[in-house]
């Protein structure tokens, strides 16, 4: 079983020949919008995970990750020799591609702060127009005390 860090750096590598490998030499149109996140390796170097995101235009429609997809499996072969060959290392880890989720996550966030701003921005404005239940001023002043007692 392989260290920890050499399994971080072996990861890396990965992401970085698969990257270099998708932009430069695999031909197929349906990846020309995919990039490379991030790759994991097992602690026993024999599997490894690459995260992926597809990115789409602002004009176009969303991206079809369905065709995304069968095009990274179709490639997995020739991604896998070009590892093989670049990495070294006794056993190619078998490759798995996994879609990213980062970008939709930090998508749901911006909604969730806006949503946060837009209420704090209404309370403030309920705030700034409101006046006290009670008295104006809440703390009395002691009383005077009389002979009478």
């Amino acid at each position: 079983m392989a260290d920890q860090a050499r399994a971080r750096r072996l990861a890396k590598r990965i992401a970085q020949i698969v990257a270099f490998a998708l932009e430069h030499e695999v031909k197929d149109p349906r990846l020309t919008k995919v990039t490379v996140t991030d790759a994991r390796v097992t602690p026993d170097l024999h599997d490894a995970t690459v995260f992926y995101t597809v990115l789409g235009d602002d004009l176009s429609a969303s991206p079809d990750h369905a065709g995304v997809a069968a095009a990274l499996a179709s490639a997995t072969g020739v991604l896998r020799t070009k590892v093989g060959q670049q990495t070294g290392v006794r056993f190619t880890p078998t490759l798995t591609f996994v879609p990213d989720t980062v970008p939709a996550d930090a998508a749901r966030i911006d909604e969730l702060l806006a949503r946060a701003r837009t209420a704090d921005a209404e309370v403030a404005r309920l705030a700034s127009t409101a006046e006290p239940a009670g008295e104006a001023d809440p703390y009395r002043a002691p009383r005077e005390e009389t002979d009478d007692q």
